[in-house]
């Protein structure tokens, strides 16, 4: 890896040209706190994050990433247009691999954007695209979007859903939900035989853990209405896995799309939304005919996307992360707007793999 003060100059180079564009440069603290902001990351990045405990300020955490920080100052003063750029250490966990560096520096851009928000997602999109064009990385390009409104348009309950949204960003789980409201997988018998019992916990011993008892009978309670409930139709499940295997170029993952939203009218503005994204990044000089879509890219990345969705890859070297990620993460700024809420979308660049694999310092 470079040295410090290289990948803090290409850093700096990175941040100039992001200025440039009208983004004005913003600082973070690096301790936040870890009580209000963990939820906003995911599971992934709560397991990753160094916590620590101050007798004043209660849980801190060091800053995992920038987004959710920008978000909270930008919607502590308004959910007005803007456009930030910033640069800086962040701090994760790497205890599954520990190769990869735990403190790194990040060069993001943000907009805040309400009118025109497919021309935002091109914007950031092309300006690093741009930016790491001499790298000849592959790009790949997702949507949440797509997946969270075919989860909204199936015919089930409410709680299905609600558990099926909340697992998107684990595809494990997510698929096993799938096949369980489906009636693919099986209840295992135990559990069929307690959800039958008049008082399933006649004969439970004292209770351990977190849940009280009123906690665990609530929860006997909605398993019971979950089994009673109807199973999602398999037509509905074709259609979802239908959309999850699409992985082509945009302008045919475009057509396909449109296909499957004949079928599932539910998809059918977020596929819309996706079409004039793919025009905006043609009228910004990018060939959709080149540029990898997959439907199910970004499953892995920060829950706080909820839209566009892309990343970097430095396809030589499987072993580097990927070198800029990015999305659109609408959601994020009303959970953080006190009542206001603003569509918004950046993307991160990481300087020392930059420099890693030949750029300019």
């Amino acid at each position: 890896m470079p040295d410090r003060a290289a990948t803090l100059a290409e850093a700096a180079r990175l941040r100039s040209l992001f200025e440039s564009a009208g983004a004005q440069p913003v600082e973070t603290a690096i301790l936040q706190p870890a009580e209000a902001l963990l939820d906003l990351y995911g599971e992934d990045i709560r397991a990753r994050a160094y916590v620590t405990s101050d007798a004043l300020r209660g849980e801190q955490m060091l800053r995992p990433d920038f987004t959710v920080p920008v978000v909270q100052m930008h919607m502590q003063h308004g959910a007005e247009p803007a456009r930030y750029t910033y640069s800086g250490e962040v701090f994760r966990r790497q205890e599954e691999d520990p190769s990869r560096a735990n403190e790194y520096i990040q060069v993001g851009y943000e907009i805040f954007e309400r009118d025109a928000p497919e021309a935002a997602d091109a914007e950031v999109f092309s300006m690093v695209f741009n930016m790491l064009r001499p790298l000849g990385l592959r790009a790949a390009t997702g949507d949440i979007g797509i997946l969270m409104a075919a989860v909204e348009g199936l015919r089930t309950t409410e709680r299905r859903k609600a558990a099926l949204r909340r697992h998107i960003w684990r595809p494990r789980r997510f698929r096993a939900l799938i096949d369980r409201f489906s009636g693919r997988s099986p209840m295992p018998e135990a559990r069929a035989a307690l959800l039958a019992a008049d008082d399933p916990m006649a004969k439970a011993g004292p209770v351990v853990g977190l849940r009280t008892r009123d906690e665990i009978k609530s929860r006997i309670t909605a398993l019971r209405e979950d089994a009673a409930t109807a199973p999602i139709a398999r037509t509905e499940v074709d259609l979802l896995d239908a959309i999850l295997a699409v992985r082509e170029t945009s302008d045919n993952a475009l057509e396909r799309l449109r296909d499957i939203a004949v079928d599932m009218e539910a998809i059918q503005p977020a596929v819309e939304r996706l079409a004039r994204r793919l025009d905006a990044l043609e009228a910004r000089g990018l060939d959709i005919t080149t540029l990898d879509f997959e439907a199910s890219y970004g499953r892995t990345q920060m829950e706080y996307y909820d839209g566009f969705v892309f990343g970097f890859h430095a396809e030589k070297r499987p072993d580097l992360p990927p070198v800029a990620t990015g999305g659109r993460y609408d959601a994020l700024t009303r959970q953080l707007g006190a009542g206001g809420e603003i569509p918004a979308v950046g993307g991160v660049i990481r300087p020392g793999l930059v420099l890693s694999l030949g750029g300019a310092a």
